[in-house]
């Protein structure tokens, strides 16, 4: 348990540099990155003391942190256009789901259904990552190839340039020496490990 103390005229400044989540500890291969998302405010813990880092992460909680990213623009004065029935406009994502449509770089799965509490798929999130990425004005054209995956042709045709450019950027490795799994969901922990690397990316 490290604190880091630094005197300001008669004021003392005390930062925990350790994590509040008992499911996260130091040798954890994913630590480094959930104290980067935590310390960053991309991700929070699914209570106070746990961050579930095998669990998997929704669409909400995506486009979520996307929209954050972006600095939490403004867009009451906007027409938001069409609603989705399954968004309550006040949940904690309602703002960024609109956002990401607004923006192209998420849609639903139809006009009516966005499905933000549905676990978000590799392949999902690659889209979502390469198309914030370009809205950005970030350079979005290095492809790697894919073709000595045996399951790249399970990657859906609108995901296939992303997740091109997420495995070339290496934010998205394949799960084994041969596969990619671009329909499997990612968890918690692969989520913040990416997301670090990604705000390498787009800081640079």
């Amino acid at each position: 348990y490290e604190m880091q103390r630094s005197l300001v005229g008669s004021e003392m400044c005390i930062r925990d540099s350790t994590l509040p989540f008992t499911d996260v500890k130091s040798g954890d291969w994913f630590y480094e990155a959930v104290q980067y998302v935590y310390d960053k405010g991309m991700m929070t813990g699914v209570s106070a003391d746990r961050f579930a880092p095998a669990s998997t992460t929704t669409r909400g909680m995506i486009v979520t942190i996307l929209y954050r990213l972006a600095g939490s623009p403004d867009i009451e004065d906007e027409n938001w256009g069409y609603p989705y029935v399954d968004v309550d406009a006040n949940a904690y994502y309602g703002t960024a789901v609109y956002w990401a449509r607004l923006n192209g770089i998420a849609s639903g799965y139809s006009d009516e259904r966005f499905g933000p509490d549905d676990a978000i798929t590799r392949e999902q999130l690659a889209v979502m990552l390469y198309r914030f990425a370009k809205a950005q004005g970030h350079d979005v054209t290095a492809q790697a190839d894919l073709s000595g995956y045996t399951d790249a042709d399970q990657i859906s045709g609108f995901a296939r340039e992303a997740m091109s450019w997420a495995s070339a950027e290496g934010l998205i490795n394949g799960t084994s020496g041969s596969t990619l799994s671009p329909d499997s969901s990612a968890t918690r922990a692969q989520v913040a490990v990416i997301l670090m690397r990604f705000a390498s990316i787009i800081t640079e």
